[in-house]
């Protein structure tokens, strides 16, 4: 079994200077004994509880965004895929009996993959692809950054 390693921010520690433990703290709408009980995990995964976030800059969603869609193009509905291929809804209708073994095979037809992503966040947003929780995402600015949260258990 992993066992994953858990820093525990304190209130006297640097992470809780952190601006994304701010942006956490702020959109949480906790205090500072509260804030005090919030962990990292993975050195990316801030915990509270048992609720799980990630804390992104805009740059950092933008990029995992597109892993995540770029993973899972065979869940997408046939009608989207068709129009960024030209190819016929049931072709993509049969592959995805396949599932995941036909995200491969789905990724070469797409004819321009930044499109696609821009496209599917466009439709979707960015929280439905990055928050498994809720399919949400919040905004908060810390110091004029912004940063983007995504509940994820």
């Amino acid at each position: 079994m992993n066992q994953v390693e858990q820093v525990v921010i304190k209130k006297d520690d640097d992470l809780i200077k952190n601006e994304r433990v701010k942006a956490l703290k702020n959109h949480l709408e906790l205090n500072d004994k509260e804030t005090n009980q919030i962990t990292l995990e993975n050195g990316e995964s801030f915990h509270y509880g048992d609720k799980e976030y990630l804390v992104l800059t805009e740059d950092e969603a933008e990029e995992k965004a597109t892993d995540y869609i770029k993973e899972s193009v065979w869940a997408f509905k046939s009608s989207f895929l068709s129009s960024h291929t030209g190819i016929d809804e049931d072709v993509f209708k049969l592959l995805s009996e396949k599932c995941e073994d036909s995200n491969d095979a789905i990724l070469s037809m797409i004819k321009d993959f930044d499109h696609f992503v821009g496209d599917a966040i466009s439709s979707d947003g960015r929280g439905h692809f990055m928050s498994t929780y809720d399919g949400e995402e919040h905004i908060e600015e810390i110091n004029g950054d912004e940063y983007f949260i995504y509940r994820t258990n």
